[in-house]
């Protein structure tokens, strides 16, 4: 009886994921334009979403994190433009089998601990100083300030007929060591491969 229990239980689990990754897709496809009176609580809930499944779509080394003990850390440096939203979407969330948590830090080498950052556009003069310190750190950096992708960061944030949509950088999430499922890359507006001209 235990034996399927188990069975059963890691059945319900590959079912969840699998209808996560396409509710997620779904969502990313028809996400809805954002509300011109209101841009900000709409535009950072659904970016927090989209934090939230970046992290379940991307694969780190197995000596990253290697107890379950651990937590597995959403990070955002600088200033917080999310409010409670993030903490709503990780509630009671765990991947990997370790819980989920959302963490504010001001110091970048505070980031090692991190499985995702997402580098806020207040810290757009000093982006160069965060990514040489997060240098081989194995952390998943995310932002949405212009050229973030094509200045050292991994996912990007932009705008596309009024959708948020992303565009990866995969020669910066591979030099790092991280893993992006085909899933996601699939659902990108762009994917990078390649350092720009003259780099």
């Amino acid at each position: 009886m235990p034996r399927m229990i188990n069975q059963h239980q890691t059945s319900a689990a590959r079912f969840q994921r699998r209808l996560l990754l396409r509710c997620f897709i779904g969502f990313v496809l028809t996400a809805s334009s954002l509300a011109a009176q209101n841009p900000k609580p709409k535009e950072y809930e659904l970016k927090a979403v989209y934090l939230f499944n970046f992290a379940r779509l991307a694969a780190w080394p197995d000596t990253a994190g290697s107890s379950k003990s651990e937590s597995f850390a959403i990070c955002v440096l600088g200033e917080d433009p999310f409010g409670p939203f993030l903490d709503a979407v990780i509630s009671g969330e765990n991947i990997g089998g370790r819980a989920v948590v959302a963490r504010r830090i001001s110091d970048p080498r505070d980031a090692a601990s991190c499985r995702v950052l997402y580098v806020s556009s207040s810290e757009e003069t000093r982006l160069k100083q965060i990514l040489t310190t997060l240098n081989k750190a194995r952390v998943l950096t995310v932002s949405d300030m212009p050229q973030f992708s094509q200045r050292g960061g991994m996912i990007q944030f932009v705008a596309d007929n009024n959708k948020i949509r992303f565009e990866v950088n995969l020669k910066n999430t591979s030099d790092s060591g991280l893993t992006l499922s085909s899933e996601l890359l699939k659902v990108a507006v762009a994917v990078i491969t390649s350092p720009p001209p003259g780099d």
